[in-house]
């Protein structure tokens, strides 16, 4: 009796699982993740010994995916990461990963979901913290 009840449930519990809808991450989701884990990358770039000397000069990165002015903050970003070029910071492969993903986020935010997002704020210096 005791095996039947085990084995009730656990049908009962593959078919919550299996006969829950799926819903695969929006434009929204990913901009609002990659933006999160780029602006938490950046600072541990600047704490990190290795880059934190070439790093210092590069303002903080926080990107706010609903400020309008995030566009403009990633473009002077990857200008600036990608002029480090000289220091042997810019030479190490997490700097290189850092503007390469920047770069990213700011190619899926401009084109392939540019009709997903609204900008709700235009506070530019909210993301000069």
């Amino acid at each position: 009796m005791a095996l039947f009840e085990h084995s009730l449930l656990v049908l009962s519990v593959v078919q919550l699982v299996v006969g829950s809808p799926y819903h695969p991450p929006t434009c929204y989701t990913k901009v609002l993740n990659m933006a999160r884990a780029l602006t938490q990358q950046a600072a541990e770039l600047k704490r990190d010994p290795e880059t934190g000397l070439c790093m210092a000069n590069i303002p903080d990165l926080h990107l706010d995916v609903h400020n309008a002015c995030v566009m403009d903050k990633m473009r002077t970003y990857i200008s600036l990461v990608e002029g480090l070029r000289e220091r042997r910071c810019s030479y190490t492969r997490e700097v290189r990963k850092l503007g390469g993903n920047v770069r990213q986020l700011y190619h899926i935010m401009s084109q392939r979901c540019h009709g997903d997002l609204v900008f709700t704020v235009h506070d530019c210096s909210a993301l000069e913290r």
